[in-house]
């Protein structure tokens, strides 16, 4: 079975792109903090992620740099050649389903979780991020 469950934070604000068909990709790293620590020093794992089309819709909309995320989801591989004609291999959770964690403005606090799928009126105002035209690597 190929299962993931991750909450942490996100890193920076998620990349979201469209495909031609407008279908959205969201592209994210997740830090997820490890429950040990060497010399009282706090570690903490980055975890490429990625989500399409309602799922990354809902990432785009609602989640900024900092802000706490619940994610269930499979691990995915892949390669693929850069331009300069070296073959990168990919490891990324790919997210099927997207949570809020803590409370509203991200502390950890204890509110319910909000889930998506929904209707993404939820009465959260969160900045969009920027999109890009740039072409996707697959």
């Amino acid at each position: 079975m190929n299962s993931v469950s991750l909450v942490g934070r996100l890193v920076r604000d998620p990349e979201v792109r469209y495909t031609p068909s407008q279908m959205a990709v969201a592209r994210f790293t997740v830090a997820v903090d490890r429950p040990f620590s060497r010399d009282s020093e706090q570690t903490a794992d980055f975890i490429s992620c990625v989500a399409f089309g309602k799922q990354a819709e809902f990432i785009e909309r609602y989640f900024t740099k900092g802000r706490p995320i619940g994610l269930t989801g499979r691990i995915q591989t892949g390669s693929y050649t850069n331009k300069d004609g070296v073959k990168v291999y990919t490891t990324d959770v790919v997210a099927d389903r997207v949570e809020f964690v803590g409370n509203k403005e991200g502390n950890g606090g204890s509110a319910a979780p909000a889930k998506s799928g929904g209707d993404f009126d939820m009465g959260i105002p969160e900045g969009f991020s920027a999109l890009e035209d740039e072409d996707l690597p697959f």
